[in-house]
């Protein structure tokens, strides 16, 4: 039998399997462009990203997470700011208790401070694992991209891209 250690894996998380709490968001297309689109208006909402990863029961095999792709477009008006957060939840046996554990990052060096992340443009913001984890099948990880926007602001979500070793 062959053994697989691939360093250049990567997982792509549509805008439509995005959940967001507050705020009007609805799918749109333009150009066969496919966007999750924030209607203009001063709130802040989460939107959760869930990243689907193969994982294995087995320690060091399936994903090994390191670095999110983000891609969205800021127009009409800058935004407060756009940040991330990763978590990395572990799913409880019978009866347990559902853990999350906020992961460490860092933003690329286009988007370090807020005044880089809410400015009007199309954005690719790269969060890097500081230290990456393996996605085990007792595991679920998702991205909380917080969008705090002013009145004006409007958003459209393009996806999500996660990068991984694949390790069987």
């Amino acid at each position: 039998m062959g053994y697989v250690h691939d360093t250049a894996m990567a997982a792509w998380t549509s805008p439509a399997e995005v959940t967001p709490t507050v705020g009007t968001w609805a799918m749109d297309v333009a150009s066969h462009i496919w966007t999750l689109n924030k209607s203009a208006a001063a709130d802040t909402s989460v939107l959760k990203v869930p990243l689907k990863l193969p994982t294995n029961a087995v320690g060091l095999k399936g994903a090994y997470l390191k670095t999110i792709d983000i891609y969205w477009v800021n127009g009409t008006a800058n935004l407060t700011d756009m940040s991330v957060e990763v978590y990395l939840s572990t799913l409880p046996a019978q009866a347990g208790t559902l853990t999350t554990a906020l992961q460490t990052t860092t933003y690329d060096s286009g988007h370090t401070t807020a005044a880089m992340r809410y400015t009007q443009a199309q954005h690719k913001m790269t969060i890097t694992l500081t230290t990456p984890i393996w996605i085990n099948s007792t595991s679920e990880v998702y991205v909380e991209l917080t969008c705090n926007a002013a009145a004006t602001s409007a958003v459209k979500l393009q996806g999500v891209m996660a990068n991984y070793t694949f390790r069987l």
